[in-house]
């Protein structure tokens, strides 16, 4: 039995998403054991990052300094922004890449069964930046019922807007092999399917 200060600590690493009580309890041994070198690093950085972290006024994303990192880069295409649900989707985007414009975090998506409904997102601060003149707005949402439904609302929305409005291709994964798909991801690469030439 570990005393009441460890089984709380591996409680409370253990209501982290992706940790469960298992994993929780790995990584305490492991500060434990490491607890000169990898306790302090983990509290300083837990208190660095405690005392400056913000959500940028521009985009939402949560960075230590407002604008965020991405909205201050001046190498950022600021006429083209990726709508995301929230800051994970903007963190797994960027980490790729691949998009060189800027983000706008929704803060979740569109579903009735939850009670989240349009004045419950970041739309308004999403049309004013549209407004102010962007060239293309990439509709970024999760491939749920949720998702697609937000996206539809969103295109909606930017209708009366001179902008280009694109979205995420769905389909098939890289590597993936047909037997191991499911029916949905099947029918959505069948319905997107392009001509090869």
């Amino acid at each position: 039995m570990a005393s009441q200060e460890i089984e709380a600590l591996s409680s409370a690493l253990a209501r982290l998403p992706g940790l469960g009580p298992r994993s929780a309890r790995r990584a305490v041994l492991h500060l434990v054991k490491k607890r000169e070198t990898a306790l302090p690093a983990l509290l300083d950085a837990l208190l660095s990052v405690q005392d400056t972290l913000v959500e940028c006024r521009i985009c939402g994303n949560v960075d230590t300094r407002d604008p965020c990192g991405i909205c201050a880069d001046p190498k950022r295409d600021a006429r083209s922004i990726c709508v995301v649900e929230d800051v994970a989707d903007l963190w797994a985007l960027d980490r790729a890449k691949l998009f060189s414009g800027t983000y706008h975090v929704l803060g979740g998506r569109l579903s009735a069964l939850d009670g989240v409904r349009p004045e419950d997102l970041a739309i308004p601060s999403l049309l004013t930046r549209v407004e102010a003149g962007v060239d293309e707005v990439v509709l970024a949402m999760n491939a749920t019922l949720e998702g697609q439904t937000t996206a539809h609302y969103l295109a909606e929305r930017l209708e009366d807007f001179p902008v280009r409005i694109t979205q995420l291709a769905h389909g098939l994964p890289v590597g993936g092999e047909l037997d191991y798909l499911d029916e949905g991801t099947l029918a959505q690469a069948l319905r997107a399917r392009r001509p090869l030439q």
